[in-house]
């Protein structure tokens, strides 16, 4: 094995415990060897960094830090890393077996991209791992290539990468200085966001992963509120500098508009419907508009009613979920 390896793995860590050993077993049993794995322990009060050392593999890494969000310690990871080619995985998810050869499969096929991802299962409590509610923009298994536009594919489903199933060059991540630290919500798909500005981003549907949602202690169930998706600011940003070429123009608002109705729903969960209107306020979009105007109406509702909804919803999903398929 070569002294520099193929590709890093970077696994940021905070209270993850009980799942840690789940995602470095999904490592290890990669179909592809030549990797190494820095596990970044970001202040974890749990025992997750001494189920790290109990690793008896010197291809893994444990970098120790004061807690200071999931976004530093990526970036931590990435300062670490000898590839060129960065895999991210989170604490509680896992990888298929074929996971990284197909990635670096995508990144030898495609040169030219920012970044490789693919297809993932989500599994939800009480319930089988399904794949990903992805947008028809993305062509059908078992397709695989560069995406015909990653802003359309990610306004109108699941996002087609994941903090769990991507891989970027290193030097696309210094070119964007990493993950954005100011944001606790959304800070990954704003990365993704700002390198689909400028790059192309492959897609596969083989090698998946799988995104586990009832793990406890994701940042993304955190019921707070959000003044403003962090990418909204950033696409701002790109248009008012006149960055964003006009092919791109039309997808990227639709995808800024999904955003801004996430967070919308966000700050109505937080009991904030006043951030909530503002975040709509200036939301333009062609197709959305009926989710638009929905959320726009449960941020005139009392928030007592609001929250009776979703539990509602949510025990439905649920008893669909634990229903046997015929």
């Amino acid at each position: 094995m070569a002294d520099v390896p193929a590709v890093s793995v970077v696994i940021p860590l905070y209270n993850k415990g009980p799942y840690i050993t789940r995602a470095l077993n999904s490592v290890l049993a990669q179909t592809f060897q030549d990797f190494e794995v820095i596990v970044v322990d970001d202040g974890s009060t749990d025992d997750g960094a001494a189920v790290v050392r109990g690793f008896d593999d010197p291809r893994i890494r444990l970098i120790q830090q004061e807690n200071q969000g999931v976004s530093a310690a990526r970036n931590r990871g990435i300062e670490a890393a000898r590839a060129e080619l960065v895999a991210f995985l989170d604490a509680d998810d896992e990888w298929l077996a074929g996971h990284l050869e197909v990635l670096l499969r995508l990144r030898d096929k495609y040169p030219e991209a920012g970044a490789y991802g693919t297809a993932y299962l989500v599994k939800r409590k009480d319930s089988k791992a399904c794949v990903a509610a992805f947008s028809d923009d993305i062509p059908r298994k078992p397709w695989e290539g560069l995406l015909p536009s990653y802003f359309k594919a990610a306004a109108f489903g699941d996002p087609p990468i994941s903090a769990s199933t991507v891989a970027i060059p290193k030097s696309v991540l210094t070119e964007m200085a990493g993950f954005a630290t100011e944001a606790w919500w959304g800070e990954d798909t704003d990365l993704w966001g700002r390198i689909a500005l400028k790059y192309p981003i492959a897609f596969s549907w083989d090698g998946m992963g799988i995104y586990h949602t009832e793990s406890s202690n994701r940042a993304c169930k955190k019921v707070k509120a959000v003044r403003e998706n962090i990418f909204v600011t950033s696409a701002r940003n790109a248009l008012q500098a006149g960055e964003v070429s006009p092919e791109l123009r039309e997808d990227l608002l639709e995808y800024v508009a999904s955003k801004q109705i996430q967070a919308a729903c966000r700050n109505l969960a937080a009991g904030r419907p006043d951030i909530a209107r503002d975040n709509l306020k200036d939301c333009k979009t062609r197709y959305l508009r009926r989710s638009k105007y929905w959320t726009l109406f449960w941020a005139y509702v009392p928030s007592e009613m609001f929250s009776i909804f979703k539990k509602l919803k949510t025990e439905i999903r649920s008893r669909i979920n634990r229903t046997p398929m015929a």
